[in-house]
């Protein structure tokens, strides 16, 4: 996920505010967050970091949470001299909850951030701000905002930062994909769509999410099924307004899960 910059401004802060009933916990309690301002990578990028604390039991989401999950909802427009920068996401759970599907990260989350500066000569200001849910029992909505000045050619390792980064999903290649592809029909409201991948099993109970890079577009929890090799998921694609949704196969990203390891295959060609 890449992200372009543009407003500088600077605030350092963390808020933490939800709704709770009366006995329960603070959000203070169960959530903190740091910015690990990692090192000067030798491509001229910068790796950083948000590191997300949870109490025990608690969980926070993925990119694609599931229907009954908080997307997170990042703000970077408070950093300073950076021109883009790329998520790094490391791979998630996949929890069932009275029924409900969601995939996230229990106790705690590194999420590497990968950033290119504007002027590379210049130090970089990094600063974002994060609407996030957690959950237990309940679900909190929580709001962290988190800042750091990075040095130019800053050099010290992180293991945790590191560590994130190597829990990463699979590549296709890595991953044995043979070959895929994803047919469209028109559906009331949107497009039924048939991901068909050519791969081992992942593990037992394999999930598969579909992502769009239009964020007014709805993608339902898939249904998936095993034939021989063949992965098979069935969903249905949406659009905020109910108008005719514009597919880019191109811009489809393919996630499949199970038992904590995940591939991500880009774009889905007609068979």
């Amino acid at each position: 996920m890449l992200f372009n910059i543009t407003r500088p401004i600077a605030v350092v802060a963390l808020a933490l505010c939800a709704a709770l009933p009366a006995r329960a916990q603070s959000v203070a309690d169960i959530l903190s967050a740091e910015l690990l301002p990692g090192w000067a990578t030798d491509s001229g990028s910068h790796m950083a970091a948000i590191r997300l604390k949870l109490s025990p039991g608690w969980k926070t989401y993925w990119r694609s949470p599931g229907d009954a999950g908080i997307p997170p909802d990042f703000n970077w427009s408070g950093s300073d001299n950076i021109r883009a920068l790329r998520l790094h996401w490391p791979s998630p759970q996949v929890f069932q909850f009275n029924g409900m599907q969601t995939i996230g990260y229990a106790r705690e989350l590194v999420l590497p951030v990968e950033i290119w500066p504007e002027q590379a000569d210049r130090p970089m200001r990094l600063e974002t701000s994060v609407e996030l849910g957690v959950c237990r029992d309940i679900c909190v909505p929580a709001s962290v905002t988190l800042s750091s000045d990075l040095r130019v050619n800053a050099k010290p390792d992180n293991p945790a930062i590191r560590a994130a980064l190597k829990a990463r999903p699979a590549t296709a290649r890595e991953a044995g994909v043979r070959a895929h592809h994803c047919t469209v029909q028109a559906a009331p409201g949107g497009l039924r769509l048939r991901a068909e991948l050519d791969m081992p099993a992942l593990g037992p109970d394999e999930v598969v999410v579909i992502e769009t890079a239009d964020p007014t577009v709805w993608v339902a929890e898939a249904t998936t099924r095993r034939e021989g090799r063949r992965l098979v998921a069935d969903t249905e694609l949406v659009s905020h307004d109910r108008q005719p949704v514009a597919l880019d196969r191109g811009q489809l990203t393919i996630s499949v899960l199970a038992q904590g390891r995940a591939v991500e295959i880009s774009g889905c060609p007609a068979p």
